[in-house]
């Protein structure tokens, strides 16, 4: 079992920096993929990037490729996704999720078994 918890939210403007943070439970977080997910109004959750379990692989969505980026600290049981520059279009709470053993495609929202409740992001123009 794993207990996720997301941190950093806020509103901020656009052209801006915002790390988001997720806290990690239990002792094998070094087993699990890591992937940020994030949901706007009225909108399916969408990928946004993933994180191997050893950190030595990452994956963006073409929407955030350049601007986003993520690590990980596996010591500290952490994930972080550094956003540079968002876009007014990046509003949406963002998720961290856990997928034991780096399974499946790492772009898909069922390939995740474990979630955190989600932190709001609100980018001003």
């Amino acid at each position: 079992q794993v207990q996720l918890v997301e941190s950093g939210g806020g509103l901020v403007q656009a052209g801006g920096s915002l790390r988001l943070s997720c806290a990690a439970s239990g002792r094998t977080f070094s087993t699990y993929r890591m992937g940020w997910f994030r949901q706007a109004p009225g909108k399916e959750r969408e990928f946004v990037g993933a994180i191997s379990s050893s950190g030595g692989s990452t994956y963006y969505a073409d929407s955030v490729k350049g601007r986003f980026t993520i690590s990980r600290d596996n010591a500290k049981n952490t994930v972080h996704l550094q956003m540079n520059s968002p876009k007014p279009e990046d509003t949406a709470v963002y998720y961290c999720a856990a997928n034991w053993g780096n399974r499946g495609n790492y772009y898909l929202v069922q390939s995740y078994d474990y979630w955190g409740q989600g932190t709001q992001v609100t980018v001003s123009s």
